[in-house]
């Protein structure tokens, strides 16, 4: 997948400017260093003994952090922050953290919220901006959502945007939410670049889902996990209460099926866990409700995780696109809940479901201490990254390192759970479930496991 992308950096000139943080540039003596650009990471890991290939400099990411020489001077800066698409938790502390490494590490003392995210800049909304300062944001991280509201769309009025930029005299734009997002702060940066302006456009990757490509972890991910597991256990309880009692969760993840699957495993009380990344049939006798009746008349009580994209071809009709250019997708919560209370009253069977969908509540929880810790590691980057000059970047932690991804590569795909891979193998050891539900030879010798999962 590297070799298909440049990984090189766009800056917006040459760096003059000598950086007020004092840093060190040796090692040894206790102080913390500058990032230098010939730091790198590279994108796989996995060696095979043997002669290797040269590694060329476009297919490593370069490493984010303080430079000891700037692009801008700060006393000059005027940055703008603005929030896009859905609410995701860590919001808040992302424009914390941006805010107050500009304000203290580097002396900007302009910075300005845009307000409801794109629109913000559209004037025929007539938002005005939010001044940004250490006192307005020292306490937004024990909230969830965003201070700065957020909208989707308007991502597409590209000249309306710079334009206003332009009145606004923004030498930093930082971006924050998901792929639609930052194709659009491609779009505006590429206009950017046309007019010949010296702003630079920074992202921050907000996914909730834990989508975008090459990076390990999207901020927000670990705190809907751990909410989900909340949901599970009182959907484990309500079920295993019940005669023949089933909970029905649906949560997260429109391509990918990360945060079902992280839920299954972490929870230990999910017996089936479906994602869009696995196909699965659900009449049939290798089909969903055949192994659902066949665990209930086992133990009597199970335990269903739905990601919401899973199912989508089978259930949508028209191909319609919301404002951020997402696909409208059917409720297969919902669908699914229908069809499990027809089957069974078909069989006479008595059951007791219950159905949960947690998702606005996950998505507008404030930020786990894990996920706090990364946003606040996140803005810091983009906040050095921009007084650098850097450009047309997303920040992103591969390897466990903090590093500068190219927009263009970062949006170029989705990463989806490998139904091949070890993340999906220890989710059907997590749950038993079968490794194939669907009616074909592919499930031929994939049956039931004989050990059942006990939760």
């Amino acid at each position: 997948m590297a070799a298909k992308f440049n990984f090189s950096i766009e800056e917006l000139g040459k760096r003059s400017v000598k950086s007020p943080i004092h840093l060190s540039k040796v090692q040894g003596d206790f102080i913390a260093n500058y990032v230098t650009d010939d730091k790198f990471v590279r994108l796989n890991v996995d060696v095979t003994p043997g002669e290797q290939a040269p590694i060329e400099k476009t297919q490593i990411f370069e490493c984010a952090g303080p430079r000891e020489m700037l692009y801008f001077s700060p006393q000059h800066v005027h940055a703008g922050i603005v929030s896009c698409g859905g609410l995701c938790p860590g919001l808040n502390d992302v424009i914390r953290a941006i805010v107050r490494c500009l304000w203290y590490r580097y002396g900007v003392r302009r910075i300005s919220g845009i307000r409801y995210g794109y629109k913000g800049l559209i004037p025929e909304y007539g938002f005005d901006t939010k001044e940004l300062t250490p006192e307005v944001v020292d306490d937004i991280h024990k909230i969830g959502g965003t201070i700065l509201g957020s909208a989707r769309g308007g991502g597409k009025q590209v000249t309306e945007i710079v334009d206003s930029m332009e009145r606004l005299n923004l030498n930093l734009f930082f971006c924050i939410g998901g792929d639609g997002t930052q194709r659009g702060a491609l779009d505006i940066a590429e206009e950017i670049t046309k007019r010949g302006l010296k702003i630079a456009v920074v992202g921050i990757p907000k996914t909730v889902d834990n989508d975008f490509s090459f990076i390990e972890r999207s901020f927000g991910f670990d705190t809907a996990v751990t909410k989900a597991v909340e949901v599970v256990t009182a959907a484990h309880m309500e079920a295993h209460s019940q005669i023949n009692g089933i909970g029905l969760v649906k949560l997260m993840g429109r391509e990918s099926g990360f945060i079902a699957a992280h839920t299954a495993l972490a929870s230990h009380e999910v017996n089936f866990c479906l994602i869009p990344e696995v196909p699965f049939d659900l009449e049939g006798p290798n089909g969903f409700l055949r192994y659902l009746e066949s665990r209930l008349m086992r133990r009597h009580h199970a335990v269903i995780v739905i990601a919401e994209g899973a199912m989508q071809d089978k259930l949508v009709k028209e191909v319609k696109k919301d404002e951020s250019g997402n696909l409208k997708m059917e409720d297969v919560g919902r669908y699914l809940r229908d069809r499990i209370v027809e089957y069974f009253e078909k069989k006479g069977r008595e059951i007791n479901l219950k159905y949960i969908d947690p998702s606005y509540m996950i998505r507008s929880a404030p930020a786990a201490p894990v996920d706090s810790i990364y946003c606040e590691r996140l803005g810091n980057a983009a906040a050095h990254a921009a007084m650098a000059g850097k450009t047309k970047v997303i920040i992103g932690l591969i390897n466990n390192e903090f590093v500068h991804i190219p927009m263009k590569a970062a949006v170029s795909q989705r990463n989806h759970v490998d139904p091949e891979g070890n993340l999906w193998r220890d989710t059907l050891d997590a749950t038993n479930q079968p490794i194939l539900m669907i009616n074909d030879d592919r499930s031929a010798g994939f049956s039931q496991s004989s050990e059942e999962n006990d939760s």
